[in-house]
């Protein structure tokens, strides 16, 4: 069975604020603005960020060198609690039978 072939469940929304956790952007804090699920990774504002060599390919592209925001493994970022940091994420269901994403450490909604 390939990598691919399977079907991954993150716990990882678009728009989480999230602290990165390895790498050389330890620390850094920002948004996810995309979700990778096929490849297990993230995208995150202002965090991993490539210089890349951009050619204008119409009349209303820009060229030259622009900052690219690089995907990070989902292992190397934690969800960020408003009251107590960087924790885990964990579930419970409330009275209506929905699923809600509670902090490990305090127990409040993210």
């Amino acid at each position: 069975m390939n990598v691919k072939d399977t079907k991954v469940h993150l716990k990882l929304r678009k728009g989480d604020r999230v602290r990165v956790l390895t790498g050389k952007d330890v620390g850094k804090e920002g948004a996810i603005t995309r979700v990778l699920p096929e490849s297990n990774r993230v995208i995150v504002d202002g965090v991993n960020i490539a210089k890349k060599h951009q050619r204008q390919t119409r009349a209303t592209m820009q060229a030259g060198i622009i900052d690219k925001d690089m995907p990070i493994p989902v292992s190397n970022v934690a969800v960020v609690c408003s009251t107590c940091g960087a924790t885990r994420v964990g579930f419970r269901f409330d009275d209506q039978g929905r699923k809600i994403r509670v902090c490990k450490k305090c127990g409040g909604d993210l």
